[in-house]
């Protein structure tokens, strides 16, 4: 057997409406669907720009608030300039929680954290180059 391709990721949320505002304010994102679940999760699909694949987040408020352990999951998005994007953060009041770091094939990239402490990698890559 072999996958054909990834469709999404799913993630719990302890705050849809908050969750919802972080990625499609400070990331751009685009809430493709929103819907519940037959058992009761509220479920939102976004979508990142130039990307097949969606995030799935999820909201089931009687399994309690979510609690993210630190460097366990985080996603990784590509931006054209990381010093843009630092300004835009900046000018957002959203904190940089790591770098800006080089690394040794030249891409750079930076954390900040999502709400429940997801962690987001912000990465720029020099052209050609297709992982950090």
């Amino acid at each position: 057997m072999k996958v054909k391709k990834l469709l999404h990721t799913r993630m719990r949320v302890s705050d849809m409406d908050d969750t919802i505002r972080f990625y499609t304010t400070v990331l751009g994102l685009e809430v493709i669907e929103q819907k519940t679940s037959p058992r009761g999760s509220h479920l939102a699909f976004l979508k990142a720009p130039n990307s097949d694949e969606l995030i799935e987040l999820t909201s089931f408020p009687p399994s309690g608030p979510v609690r993210v352990q630190e460097d366990l999951v985080h996603l990784a998005f590509q931006v054209d300039s990381l010093d843009e994007t630092i300004a835009a953060l900046n000018a957002q009041g959203v904190t940089i929680t790591d770098g800006p770091t080089k690394t040794s094939s030249g891409s750079r990239f930076i954390f900040i954290d999502a709400p429940d402490g997801y962690e987001i990698e912000l990465i720029e890559r020099p052209t050609g180059v297709n992982i950090v």
